[in-house]
């Protein structure tokens, strides 16, 4: 696998990362055994940027990793996120919290239960609206100059949110939601971030899997999977995006690839700048995910992938109203 610089600080990555949220919490069933697996012989691929949250598993899936890893440390280029509380007494009652005080304690407590000394890149998961982002940053810089943060990110803001951030401490990486199915980032974000030197991190760049093609409308119903509680995936919106879906399986099938696999080599193509983490909790996925890495797209070739996957022509939005609110935060 090969390496690329994350954003303009100095940070080196693999060419594609890993999202690990789905092993302890929202895409079905937990197989804590299975997950280990998966993550090990990531780093036997050569895919080390791995990507969790506090909030995965309310410490869940930090504890995993940290547990499974342990001893490899030096391998791993590790980021985690802070900002979105939950507690497992109530899972379902979610707070965005910015506060320079929370920002240390949770850094703390992501440290113990990685059994870690430092994080490689922290991120702020959601902007809160309440906190002006010159307090957060300037709280995370603090954990730079303390030595338990490498790097500094965000998640979902907006330009001028990464532009007052950047100008407290550098940003090194801005996570945000980026697919063939989901581009509205190339509008502002994604300039602004290149202006600045920010490296940018697709998260769902797989579409939550709905870009694989494997995805049948029949077996949502009575999954706990969060994909059902999407929009594009309910209704009429599923069968119109299928409609898509369809049209990337046969640029695949031509090529010889899996659409998901032509789905990622898509991002990669954008620029080295990008570094996708599809998230799995299968080996069988993780290494087909994978071997994208090595599909070489012809200018041609994403020109029609793009005329195959208009952006006007999705349907639904990304997230239900409710969090929509949420994404591409200015404060």
């Amino acid at each position: 696998m090969k390496t690329v610089k994350l954003g303009s600080q100095g940070a080196v990555v693999s060419r594609m990362g890993l999202g690990c949220m789905g092993m302890s919490e929202f895409y079905g069933n937990r197989d804590d055994q299975e997950s280990a697996a998966t993550l090990l012989r990531a780093l036997d691929l050569g895919v080390t940027f791995l990507d969790t949250a506090d909030t995965y598993g309310i410490g869940d899936n930090e504890e995993l990793i940290g547990k499974t890893l342990k001893g490899r440390r030096d391998e791993v280029f590790l980021a985690t996120k802070f900002a979105n509380r939950r507690t497992k007494a109530e899972p379902n009652k979610w707070v965005i919290d910015g506060s320079p005080e929370w920002v240390k304690q949770a850094c703390d407590e992501s440290l113990q239960r990685l059994g870690m000394d430092y994080i490689d890149l922290y991120y702020q998961h959601r902007v809160d609206p309440n906190v002006p982002i010159e307090e957060t940053v300037g709280a995370m810089a603090d954990l730079v100059k303390a030595g338990k943060a490498k790097y500094l990110g965000l998640s979902e803001a907006s330009p001028a949110t990464i532009r007052r951030a950047h100008k407290v401490h550098p940003i090194t990486a801005l996570q945000t939601e980026y697919s063939l199915w989901t581009r509205d980032v190339e509008a502002e974000i994604l300039p602004t971030t290149r202006e600045l030197g920010i490296g940018f991190v697709p998260y769902s760049p797989l579409g939550r899997g709905f870009l694989t093609g494997t995805i049948k409308k029949e077996e949502l119903v009575d999954t706990d999977s969060r994909a059902t509680r999407m929009p594009r995936f309910q209704g009429e919106n599923f069968d119109k995006n299928q409609v898509i879906v369809d049209r990337v399986r046969a640029i695949a099938e031509r090529k010889g690839v899996k659409p998901g696999q032509l789905a990622l080599a898509w991002v990669l193509a954008k620029g080295e700048d990008l570094i996708p983490i599809p998230g799995t909790k299968r080996r069988k996925y993780l290494e087909e995910n994978a071997a994208a890495a090595d599909i070489q797209l012809s200018p041609e070739e994403v020109a029609e992938l793009e005329a195959a996957v208009p952006e006007d022509a999705i349907a639904g939005t990304r997230y239900a109203e409710a969090n929509m609110k949420f994404v591409d935060q200015t404060v």
